[in-house]
C-alpha cells in the first residue's frame, strides 16, 4: 500500500533550494533509510510529510491526505532530531497529553504499553531532566509509537547515544516493523545496513536514487572481506575474481563472476585457510557506504 507520495516536490528557502523537484513513492513494509550528506534535503523532506513546513512547489500526501492534514493524525508519527521533553512535567503526563491530542483511545494504557517497549516503565513519574541521554532517547521514541501510528519518521534517532541505547532502539525498530513503517534518517550507514531493508538517496535537494539496499542479482557478484592485508594475494588467486579493491577500513571489496563461479565465496574462504589468514567478517555484497560513495570504482 502507498503510504506516501511525493510528486515534483520542491523547497525553497529564499535563494535556497533545500529540496528540487523529487518524485518519491513510499509503500508500507519494511524499515527504510534516508541518507545523503548534510544539507542533503533529508530534514527538509521530513518536515514536508510532516506537515510542519509546506512546499514551495509541487505536492506530498500521506495515507491519501495532504501532509499535515487532520485526517491522517493518529496514522503518522515524526521525531524531529532535537525534539526535547518539557522539564517542568512528568514523563507520564506530557505522554497522556500526546495520545490524547493524537485521539488515541484508552491513553493510559497506551503510554504504558508504549514506556514498556523502551523499557522506561517505572519512569511514569520522573521528569525528563532525570533520565539519562540514552533513555531520554528512548522516552522520544516511545512518543512517537504511541497509537501504533502506521508511518514512522526518525531523524537521528541514534545520535550521540551509547552502544546499549543504540541497539535497543535497532531492535525495537526492527520488532515493530511488522506493525509501523519506519523512515530512518541517519549518518551512520552501517546502522542503518542492520535494520532497513531499502534506502532512499538525496544529494543537493534532488533525488539520487531508492531501492534495496542488497545487491541487485547479476553476473557479477560482490563479496566484502574484512581480513589482514596480506589476504589480496591469496584472493586473486581465487578462480573467478573479476576485480579486487581494497578500502581505509582494511576491508576488501570483491567483484566475482557469479554464473560461472557461484561457490566462489567457499573457495576464497579454503583459501585463506590454507595460507593461515584470518578474517574479521564477511559480508554477501558490497557496504550500503561503499556502494553509496566509491561512485562504481573498487
Amino acid at each position: 500500500m502507498e503510504l506516501i507520495k511525493c510528486e515534483k516536490l520542491s523547497k525553497r528557502y529564499s535563494k535556497l533550494r533545500a529540496l528540487d523537484n523529487v518524485d518519491l513513492s513510499i509503500d508500507s513494509g519494511k524499515p527504510i533509510a534516508l541518507v545523503g550528506p548534510n544539507g542533503a534535503g533529508k530534514t527538509t523532506l521530513m518536515s514536508l510529510i510532516g506537515g510542519f513546513i509546506r512546499p514551495s512547489t509541487g505536492s506530498v500526501t500521506v495515507c491519501g491526505a495532504p501532509a499535515g492534514h487532520s485526517s491522517i493524525k493518529s496514522k503518522l508519527s515524526v521525531l524531529p532530531q532535537d525534539a526535547q521533553f518539557d522539564p517542568n512535567f512528568s514523563i507520564g503526563s506530557q505522554l497522556t497529553l500526546y495520545a490524547n491530542l493524537r485521539g488515541v483511545k484508552n491513553a493510559d494504557h497506551e503510554v504504558t504499553r508504549a514506556l514498556e517497549l523502551v523499557q522506561l516503565q517505572d519512569r511514569f513519574k520522573s521528569k525528563s531532566t532525570e533520565l539519562s541521554h540514552g533513555m531520554g532517547k528512548r522516552l522520544l521514541i516511545a512518543q512517537t509509537l504511541l497509537g501504533n501510528p502506521e508511518i514512522i519518521l526518525l531523524d537521528e534517532p541514534t545520535a550521540g547515544i551509547d552502544p546499549p541505547n543504540a541497539k535497543l532502539i535497532r531492535d525495537l525498530i526492527a520488532a515493530e516493523s511488522s506493525n509501523t513503517t519506519f523512515v530512518v534518517s541517519s549518518h551512520n550507514l552501517d546502522e542503518l545496513e542492520k535494520v532497513c531493508d531499502t534506502v532512499i538517496h538525496l544529494a543537493d535537494g534532488k533525488l539520487v536514487s531508492q531501492g534495496s539496499i542488497a545487491d541487485e542479482e547479476s553476473e557479477q557478484g560482490f563479496l566484502t572481506l574484512q581480513a589482514d592485508f596480506d589476504a589480496g594475494q591469496t584472493i586473486e588467486s581465487v578462480a573467478g575474481l573479476i576485480r579486487l579493491g581494497q578500502n581505509q577500513h582494511n576491508e576488501f571489496i570483491i567483484e566475482f563472476d557469479a554464473i560461472n563461479h557461484p561457490q566462489f565465496h567457499i573457495a576464497m574462504l579454503q583459501k585463506l585457510a590454507d595460507n593461515n589468514i584470518r578474517y574479521k567478517r564477511l559480508i554477501n555484497g558490497r557496504t550500503l557506504e561503499e556502494k553509496m560513495y566509491s561512485q562504481g570504482k573498487l
